[in-house]
């Protein structure tokens, strides 16, 4: 039996979809800057560039603030309760057509897969994309700072991360087509609503108390 629940906020959807604009954005205009395509032209792919960095921070910056004040950072809470059942289920379940063995719910919306990655996501990857980017921009104030890093170095850094990121987008798209239907999971972060299974998760506890 299916209900629809109202998982994701106002605020949420809005972080979502204007992050993953600008994170596509970046990688467009980041690799114009290294030569791998022509768009709007190298100088004004620069600026475009630092301005969504920028654009970026400030985001994320509100977004850490939304997180720890409404609680909504305990979805991202790692757990590994069934991990291996549903990386199975990734694998090879959905292709049998085997139902899901997590239940989402409105108090945990991230089964423990996501939540690691997500997790990853957040204090790993972007921190240093956008670190090395930030160190990248200051470049030539690294001598006033008594800094004597390389710049290949930080360059090499930001490139790396930028590789991560889109291979990341990369399964989260295909990730988002894993739904009831094929667009089920994008219609319920553009709306809010989403309808999942009523049933006990199997074997599984919610991670959040």
């Amino acid at each position: 039996m299916k209900v629809r629940l109202n998982l994701y906020t106002r605020f949420e959807r809005f972080w979502h979809w204007f992050q993953a604009f600008l994170i596509i954005f970046l990688l467009v205009t980041g690799f114009e800057v290294h030569g791998s395509c022509k768009i709007f032209g190298y100088a004004n792919a620069c600026s475009w560039h630092n301005l969504a960095g920028m654009t970026l921070l400030v985001l994320t910056a509100f977004a850490i603030f939304w997180h720890l004040t409404t609680g909504q950072w305990r979805h991202y809470r790692p757990s590994f309760e069934n991990i291996q059942k549903i990386i199975a289920y990734y694998l090879v379940g959905i292709m049998r057509g085997e139902h899901h063995p997590f239940h989402k719910s409105e108090e945990c919306k991230l089964n423990p897969l996501q939540a690691l990655s997500y997790l990853f996501l957040k204090v790993v990857l972007m921190p240093l994309q956008l670190g090395s980017g930030l160190l990248y921009y200051y470049y030539n104030d690294w001598l006033n700072w008594g800094w004597a890093a390389r710049l290949d170095g930080v360059a090499f850094l930001h490139t790396a991360m930028a590789f991560a990121v889109l291979l990341f987008l990369a399964v989260h798209i295909y990730m988002s087509t894993t739904g009831g239907t094929l667009f089920s999971y994008t219609q319920s972060m553009i709306t809010g609503w989403e309808e999942v299974d009523n049933g006990i998760m199997n074997e599984e506890k919610s991670p959040i108390r």
